[in-house]
């Protein structure tokens, strides 16, 4: 059993220490800062949530995803065909993307994420597992204005995403993680399962699809039959998923048990319970104990807490000593 994380992370932390990067953007944006010296400012605190992860006791940690404004534009700004409009709200949260437009044929140039990956991978004493928005979700949550078609879109978002999970993991990258959380709200499964097949099949890594803020029920039979290595669900706003996962499961679970969107302090007694409980079904060595969703939406400090708590309950299910 590994503990781990679903993506981002809070960029800003709690007063009373300073809000750099946003102090940065506001000064970059005046026309006080270049853009070289906010990129290093980016990478400075990418490489405190990095280290704040492996604080905490995370086994496998990502890069906080702190350069992403959003989970959509991050990646759809440097494939062709696309261009980044309006905000929108994002699910049925408080938070905004830019809802990025499809004006052509969905091209990819070069890698995007690879940097990045590289970037944490160096600042990190513990694996760092590589994110990408899944092709469902940037499809469902652009405005397409070429293909007029659900499922074209999704599969050529699909073969972009291909080239670059291929470059990750030409970069050494050995998980790779698709976060699809739209294939929860009435996506076809026979499309979400052949536009992951399109990303992942015979791709050298470990990879996994999650999904958050809702049950997996519908979805989760064409989800075994895909070459996922990895599945995430949402146990907290998807306690139906606990059913869902006893019909017969096959894969890697992302167990999300710790709530992304909700201040709560989690007892590491609960967590502990809550593992033993999903240990009856799906075994520890398949098990990633993780939270339900990224940490972005919850102050710094309380995700910091968090983790920690998800970590030593997840011991204390194990029963190693806290």
């Amino acid at each position: 059993m590994k503990t781990t994380v679903v993506g981002n992370y809070p960029k800003i932390p709690n007063k009373p220490r300073p809000a750099r990067l946003r102090n940065a953007i506001n000064k970059r944006d005046r026309g006080d800062l270049t853009d070289e010296d906010l990129d290093r400012v980016y990478d400075e605190v990418t490489a405190e949530v990095i280290q704040e992860q492996i604080d905490a006791g995370v086994d496998i940690v990502t890069d906080g995803q702190v350069h992403w404004d959003d989970d959509q534009t991050y990646v759809m700004r440097s494939l062709g065909g696309v261009e980044i409009g309006s905000l929108e709200r994002y699910m049925d949260t408080n938070t905004y993307y830019r809802q990025p437009e499809i004006v052509g044929p969905i091209a990819w140039d070069k890698p995007i994420l690879v940097k990045d990956f590289e970037f944490a991978r160096e600042h990190s004493t513990k694996p760092v597992k590589a994110i990408i928005t899944g092709p469902y979700t940037l499809a469902a949550l652009s405005l397409d204005k070429h293909y007029n078609n659900r499922e074209k879109l999704v599969l050529a978002i699909a073969e972009a995403l291909r080239e670059e999970v291929m470059a990750l993991a030409a970069a050494g990258a050995e998980r790779i993680q698709l976060n699809d959380p739209m294939i929860v709200k009435g996506a076809d499964p026979a499309l979400v399962a052949k536009a992951l097949t399109t990303v992942i099949d015979g791709v050298s890594a470990e990879a996994g699809v999650y999904t958050w803020f809702g049950s997996a029920t519908g979805i989760l039979p064409a989800l075994l039959n895909t070459p996922v290595d990895v599945i995430g669900l949402d146990f907290v706003s998807g306690p139906a998923n606990w059913d869902a996962v006893r019909n017969g499961f096959n894969k890697k679970l992302g167990f999300g048990i710790v709530d992304g969107r909700n201040t709560r302090l989690e007892s590491r007694q609960q967590i502990a319970d809550a593992v033993k409980r999903i240990s009856d079904i799906v075994p520890q060595d398949r098990l990633y104990v993780n939270p339900t969703c990224g940490l972005e939406y919850l102050p710094r400090e309380t995700a910091f807490d968090k983790l920690k708590n998800m970590v030593e309950g997840a011991r204390r299910a194990e029963g190693v000593p806290a």
